[in-house]
């Protein structure tokens, strides 16, 4: 703190006498009541106007992806681990779209609920161009041209396995998984996917699907790497969704996706998944989950020029809905500060499941 000095007032100005006192009566102290006394960072956040002047951060719909689950079935599902949440016919989700994009809601990611007589080991369906998720791409594309479509690729919601790659004598086999994830990127691409986003976390696998796009003339489809994609705890209610977890029936196939998805002990290991991920041509870089991974998100941020994408997932929106439906939490704050987090840890998208309500919630805030 700079030393203080007498400074001379005219004492004729009204008030003059009263801090020249004050401040005769604070030099002469062995401290003044704050050591930072120049510096006081409470000016800054004195009102909302100064608040929302200096605000590093903020939400916008455009930063929000929909997570949306469909079927083949004509009706509507609940879902009730993740409370608000539906598995949608083709109908219905087209309806869903088209009311998130008047809120603002830019981009959509389809996850497919595929019928079990449809499923088998090397999970063939996933590529069927006439299979539930190119039918819905072609019908938001039709009603909604303006939408951003991203296809989940992976193979658990077509495995009779249940897991992300193909299953041969218990192992999840890497290349030959390769040709099959490829071809599922084809066909979504054919279909008018705008983005891919391969999640299954096999190695080699976005510049093998880049490489395939690319021949077939799609080189304006982009492509949302999983770079971190972690064996968390948190994904269950995803797995009731889409009835993917792995099979535990048959002692044959692995029980989880340790030997693939990421340990959560791990941190650095994403920086060589980000190494690899950006020279194979990613245009994203997501990370999985996502509220307890903002150290992987912010580390991803501060090495790579490559926007990160963040996801929000359904165990974290489970856990807040159940907390805020027994009053414990206000659901409207906690969410938005979450949002907030995610943006300022350095995530560009975030994959929501409450991205239509934080639209709405956006809106009503500007009014």
């Amino acid at each position: 703190m700079a030393p203080k000095t007498r400074v001379k007032m005219d004492v004729s100005l009204p008030g003059a006498k009263e801090i020249e006192d004050l401040y005769l009566r604070e030099a002469e102290s062995d401290s003044a009541v704050l050591e930072g006394e120049y510096r006081r960072p409470r000016r800054l956040r004195r009102n909302e106007g100064v608040r929302s002047m200096v605000r590093e951060n903020e939400i916008r719909p455009e930063n929000l992806v929909y997570p949306l689950f469909v079927h083949t079935k004509d009706e509507n599902e609940s879902i009730p681990s993740m409370p608000g949440c539906e598995r949608h016919s083709i109908e219905s989700l087209v309806k869903e779209v088209g009311e998130a994009f008047e809120l603002g809601i830019r981009t959509v990611i389809v996850f497919p609920k595929v019928p079990e007589e449809q499923k088998s080991i090397g999970g063939e369906e996933s590529c069927n161009p006439e299979g539930l998720v190119p039918k819905v791409i072609r019908a938001i594309k039709e009603a909604h041209p303006e939408v951003n479509v991203w296809t989940d690729i992976a193979l658990d919601p077509y495995s009779s396995a249940g897991h992300d790659g193909v299953v041969v004598n218990g192992e999840i086999v890497n290349d030959l998984t390769l040709a099959a994830l490829a071809a599922q990127a084809l066909s979504h691409a054919k279909a008018g996917a705008d983005m891919v986003a391969p999640s299954d976390m096999m190695d080699g696998r976005i510049g093998f699907i880049r490489r395939v796009l690319d021949d077939y003339g799609f080189t304006n489809v982009g492509i949302v790497a999983y770079t971190a994609k972690y064996a968390s705890s948190f994904y269950g209610p995803f797995r009731d969704a889409l009835d993917s977890a792995p099979n535990t029936t048959d002692s044959t196939i692995p029980k989880d996706k340790k030997t693939y998805q990421m340990d959560p002990a791990n941190a650095t290991e994403a920086l060589v998944e980000l190494d690899l991920d950006e020279d194979e041509g990613a245009d994203f870089l997501l990370v999985k989950p996502g509220l307890p991974y903002l150290d992987i998100v912010r580390m991803l941020k501060d090495n790579s020029s490559v926007p990160i994408a963040v996801y929000h997932v359904s165990g974290e929106y489970a856990m807040l809905k159940a907390a805020c439906a027994n009053g414990w939490l206000d659901e409207r704050e906690v969410v938005l500060e979450t949002m907030l987090c995610f943006k300022r840890a350095g995530a560009s998208a975030i994959l929501t499941y409450y991205a239509k309500d934080i639209a709405k919630w956006l809106s009503e805030t500007k009014r």
